[in-house]
């Protein structure tokens, strides 16, 4: 499956940010899906992942609460609601795939990767 995520860029301090991934190529609702972040200087780490079914989520400690992934199965995509954003949560983000039914975010599990979308959190 290819993904292509989308929705990043430059938002204050407190504010909020949407972010897409929309896949092609594959059938979406095999695939578990997730979004994982890379800040400057920083490895790549898991931010939130949603289950193939039932909608089960799981989420980095970092964000929980303030962050919440969604699927649209029907539209082959995957979201990442961004709300009380701090300067910390800036990093490109990259969404995933992986075919594990109950993948909670492990890389090793990723089938696909997208390309990276910037999120800049500066007043």
């Amino acid at each position: 499956v290819q993904l292509q995520a989308s929705g990043g860029g430059l938002v204050q301090p407190g504010g909020s940010l949407r972010l897409s991934c929309a896949a092609s190529g594959g059938t979406f609702g095999t695939y578990a899906m997730g979004w994982f972040r890379q800040a400057p200087g920083k490895e790549r780490e898991f931010v939130a992942a949603i289950r193939r079914s039932f909608g089960g989520t799981y989420y980095a400690a970092s964000v929980r609460g303030r962050f919440t992934v969604s699927r649209d199965n029907g539209k082959n995509t995957v979201y990442l609601q961004m709300s009380s954003l701090k300067p910390e949560d800036t990093a490109v983000y990259y969404c995933a795939a992986s075919r594990r039914s109950a993948w909670r975010g492990v890389m090793s599990d990723i089938n696909s990767w997208g390309k990276g979308t910037q999120v800049t959190v500066s007043s």
